[in-house]
């Protein structure tokens, strides 16, 4: 079976993000007042075959953590959706 999968891949909280900082200071020069707590992170997807949903799964997880992060630092969310 095929499965979409996509990755979110987020600094954990209390490392410093300079990318939200930057964004935050922007937002804020450009007049928009309310906006705070800019965190910057990214995401990927991609297809993958497998058995199951859960093996899907499984087999993205393993290559989030392994590939796709550092999971010292950052915090890794994985959606697996039938294709």
């Amino acid at each position: 079976m095929r499965f979409q999968a996509k990755v979110q891949v987020w600094l954990r909280p209390g490392i410093a993000d300079p990318q939200g900082h930057t964004v935050s200071e922007a937002i804020n020069a450009l007049g928009y007042s309310g906006v705070s707590g800019v965190r910057m992170g990214k995401v990927i997807s991609f297809a993958v075959e497998a058995d199951s949903k859960e093996i899907a799964n499984e087999k993205v997880s393993e290559i989030a953590s392994s590939l796709l992060s550092n999971p010292v630092l950052e915090d890794v969310i994985v959606e697996i959706s039938e294709d």
